[in-house]
């Protein structure tokens, strides 16, 4: 027994030495590659990044959001951690027989509590395998390489179990309630003679061991590196990460295209989300263009970049992504990294055969055209993936440097650019709309100077409100009650430019920063410290990225001041609305924003109003279909984003389906057309119901 002894040390010191060592080369391969992005400043405030960790790392908050799939994963996240010291002993004993882990009286609660886990952990297992091949849950992948990893963990969980029923047959000793499922297998093989147990014990023992190491070298190198890359990914996200976008930096002239052209032009954190996706498909399912028959799906952008990267990566770098190196050696990644050694970076990348177009091969123009920019996929993360900003960034190459841009996109940004609104519409007729109620006292800010008066708020109407005939109803009741409620504002008038989010999200950061500058310039020569707008898409681009281009100010949805106003008292709701209300949440305003209550508390607030809920609310809600400049875009692939999301509102039986965006008012009232029941349901933004119950107008006006 003694040389057999020293024999299983040495195979086990080598086995395990040689995998760790494959673990971390593939580790150092893909920061490597990570690496070959544009560096990033980043801030270390660890208090706030540990809190994130603390939440969407050890407290699963977004696994949670499907309560099946979350409970499975909760499940395998903490029984693999609480496993392992199980696993240790499980070592211990076949390296020092007759020996376990030093716990004293605790040794025996410890090894009842683990096989508790081991069994909960093969529940997790069955659950999961329910999931994906029998229940075959639409946004989880199937096949093999799918399921590889179930195997892995079932195989760790049945071989640890079946060994320690074999060391108790192999010492003799008796059945105990520490161990009952290793107890139970000893008395189904209680034949068996000790040597026979202890043959058996190393074969589990191996099995495990082999298992537990080969899935040390597949976690980096497979869909579930977001086990290493997924907690680094939460820690380095920025808290305000996808509430806006970069800023592009006109004046370096060291730049020669503008926007992501190429996979190493993205920035280092950005790359980090390529591996940390889980591939949970959770981000799919929940996104409007997939699930209305586009060709984008935010799962398999972040999954065709991450391949593509680990491919550039391996070219330029020559350190090959797939080991053990020789049982991979007809890989791509790997003949392109053999192919690449004793070149430098550029001396590689230039001549390794490696050269897909990543925008129009790896990626497709439809994919990034069809993005709405809702960001419900990076509200469904559960590793905080920020989908939006890569599929933007490309666009604004497709846009800036290669002059590609949909012909619909084209023509509204030609308009906004010339006259200041997508549909081109005399610029000098900006203030018009205030004329259409004279019961309505909308001053702009030169009359009010003239006037001598001051005034709170600066009144962002926008284009919508200006130009468009429904929309400006929204701005005329808005303004009626800020009228009742004696706020003091006014608005620009014909001074008041495009807020730029059109061409921005169409990828024309250039023309938005002519735009965001006008503007600006216009602010500050007012001395604006309090702007609201009806606009959630304005009001996002004032609150989070215009302080990037230096000027910041209080900024207020409409939905929000007036349900301070009511709760000041300054707006009383006396009149009765009696409707059967559900609210549409804009993602500007909710996802990007997290404005959800206000507008709700305003509809609690009016007497005779029943609210009512979609199935798909608040943070879960479904975009219009509007977002990303879309609205201005022609849909011709698949079902109507708009149209499905009416078909959800009516599924609770409205009277009236509300907003508080006047881009999603209009797709909704769209909606209601399409599917014929305009005259049964209405649409109206919140401030119209509001007015209605504060004024007593009851005018139908959609």
């Amino acid at each position: 027994m003694g040389a057999l002894f020293w024999l299983n040390w040495i195979a086990f010191l080598s086995v395990t030495a040689y995998s760790i060592y494959l673990f971390i080369y593939v580790v150092k391969t893909r920061i490597a590659y990570i690496k070959l992005g544009k560096k990033t400043e980043f801030d270390h405030d660890i208090k706030q990044r540990l809190k994130k960790i603390g939440v969407n790392v050890f407290g699963q908050k977004k696994l949670l959001k499907d309560k099946k799939s979350g409970f499975i994963h909760v499940v395998f996240f903490y029984g693999f951690i609480l496993v392992q010291f199980g696993a240790i002993d499980f070592i211990w004993k076949g390296l020092v027989p007759t020996s376990h882990l030093p716990l004293g009286s605790l040794y025996p609660g410890f090894k009842f509590f683990q096989e508790i886990v081991t069994l909960f952990i093969l529940v997790a297992v069955i659950g999961a395998f329910y999931r994906r091949y029998i229940e075959k849950l639409a946004r989880l992948k199937r096949g093999i390489y799918a399921g590889l990893v179930l195997i892995f963990i079932g195989g760790l969980m049945l071989s640890v179990l079946f060994g320690n029923a074999m060391s108790l047959i192999w010492h003799q000793e008796p059945v105990t309630w520490t161990e009952p499922v290793a107890s139970g297998i000893a008395m189904a093989f209680s034949w068996m003679s000790p040597q026979a147990g202890a043959v058996s014990f190393f074969i589990a023992w191996w099995v495990h061991l082999i298992l537990l190491l080969a899935f040390l070298v597949y976690v980096p190198q497979s869909k579930h590196a977001h086990l290493i890359a997924g907690p680094a990914n939460v820690y380095l996200s920025e808290s305000d990460e996808g509430k806006k976008l970069s800023t592009i930096d006109f004046e370096d002239e060291t730049q020669e295209t503008f926007g992501v052209g190429k996979i190493d032009e993205f920035t280092d954190l950005q790359l980090v989300d390529l591996y940390a996706c889980v591939e949970c498909g959770r981000c799919t399912n929940m996104c409007p263009a997939s699930g209305t028959g586009k060709a984008l799906s935010p799962m398999h952008i972040m999954t065709k970049l991450r391949d593509h990267l680990t491919n550039y990566g391996a070219a330029v770098t020559s350190k090959q992504p797939w080991v053990p190196t020789y049982a991979f050696a007809g890989t791509m990644g790997n003949k392109l990294a053999k192919a690449a050694i004793g070149k430098g970076v550029k001396e590689a990348a230039a001549t390794v055969d490696y050269h897909p177009s990543m925008i129009g091969e790896i990626i497709t123009e439809e994919e990034l055209w069809a993005c709405t920019t809702c960001r419900n996929c990076e509200d469904q993360c559960p590793v905080m993936n920020n989908h939006v900003s890569h599929i933007l960034d490309m666009r604004r190459y497709l846009v800036l440097t290669e002059g590609k841009v949909n012909p619909d996109a084209q023509r509204a940004m030609q308009n906004i650019e010339r006259q200041g609104n997508p549909w081109g519409l005399n610029r000098k007729e900006k203030e018009i709309w205030r004329e259409a109620r004279e019961d309505v006292y909308v001053p702009t800010v030169k009359e009010r100077k003239k006037a001598g008066e001051e005034f709170e708020y600066l009144l962002w109407v926008g284009s919508m409100g200006a130009f468009d005939n429904r929309s400006q109803k929204i701005a005329l009741a808005f303004a009626k009650l800020l009228n009742e409620a004696k706020v003091q504002f006014a608005i620009l008038g014909n001074k008041e430019k495009n807020s730029g989010d059109t061409p921005r999200r169409l990828g024309n950061e250039f023309l938005f920063q002519e735009l965001a500058a006008a503007n600006i310039k216009e602010f500050e020569k007012h001395q604006i410290k309090k702007i609201v707008t009806i606009d959630p898409h304005a009001y996002n681009l004032f609150k989070n990225e215009y302080p990037d281009l230096g000027f910041q100010a209080e900024v207020y949805h409409h939905t929000e001041l007036l349900y301070q106003l009511i709760q000041a008292g300054r707006l009383k709701p006396k009149f009765n609305v009696e409707e059967r209300i559900t609210f549409h949440d804009s993602c500007y305003l909710g996802r990007y924003n997290e404005v959800y209550d206000p507008p709700r508390e305003i509809l609690k607030a009016i007497p005779g109003i029943t609210l009512v809920e979609m199935d798909r609310n608040r943070e879960n809600g479904m975009c219009c279909g509007a977002g990303g400049g879309l609205m201005w875009m022609e849909e011709d692939v698949g079902q109507r984003v708009n149209v499905a999301r009416t078909e959800q509102a009516l599924e609770v039986n409205p009277s009236i389906i509300s907003s508080g965006c006047p881009y999603c008012l209009t797709m909704l009232s769209d909606g209601t057309k399409a599917k014929e029941v305009e005259d049964d349901v209405s649409t109206y933004d919140i401030a119209e119901l509001l007015e209605k119950s504060v004024c007593g107008n009851h005018e139908k006006v959609s």
